[in-house]
């Protein structure tokens, strides 16, 4: 069991690193949930190692595609096209959790969070180069775990590492299940959706 100071800090520093600028839900969901002792006592639930903010949201955004009908799912682009204001989401949040509180607290004590991020192949594309560099053979990558299987794209993928490049910017919000592709090109910046994940993230 975790202690509710503890996943307290949680919650704030996965508003902090993690939603903001990614998810505007999530990050005033996890604030709130952050002084909310009815909520934490929920979360503690949770096996011991796993990245609780993940799970919580990952559960909440299951049982919501599963079909669980609740206003909550006017919060979410994954499931409705017209967004409600993220501002009034934390009290139908709240309802949801104790509504399907059996349901959320099987998942987290059975579940595990395994996340799928692009990005992490910023850090794969220099490695294998290096590889490559010292070995002169052709480079076979095997991923245990896939997931979404993002990172066995990363030959596929453009990369900058300085701000005096053009940039552009791959990855999967927490939020919904699209990979995105932001740029800045030539003097001008574009958003764009250019796949579909298997949901959350992942």
């Amino acid at each position: 069991m975790f202690e509710k100071d503890v996943l307290s800090r949680n919650f704030l520093a996965f508003a902090e690193k993690e939603c903001k600028g990614s998810s505007l839900l999530y990050e005033h969901l996890s604030i709130k949930i952050a002084t909310d002792d009815h909520l934490l006592e929920i979360c503690s639930n949770a096996r011991e190692e796993q990245p609780i903010p993940n799970l919580l949201f990952g559960a909440v955004h299951y049982l919501l595609l599963k079909g669980k009908e609740h206003p909550l799912k006017e919060y979410f682009p994954s499931i409705v096209g017209n967004l409600k204001s993220y501002k009034k989401s934390f009290e139908l949040f709240k309802d949801f959790c104790f509504k399907y509180r059996k349901a959320i607290e099987s998942i987290l004590k059975t579940r595990l969070v395994q996340t799928n991020e692009v990005r992490r192949c910023a850090y794969l594309y220099p490695a294998f180069c290096m590889i490559y560099e010292k070995a002169r053979k052709p480079l076979a990558l095997i991923e245990i775990g896939t997931s979404a299987g993002l990172q066995l794209l990363w030959d596929k993928y453009s990369y900058s590492y300085g701000k005096e490049r053009d940039v552009f910017h791959i990855y999967n919000n927490i939020q919904d299940r699209y990979l995105h592709l932001d740029y800045y090109l030539d003097g001008m910046e574009s958003h764009n959706t250019i796949a579909e994940t298997d949901g959350h993230g992942r």
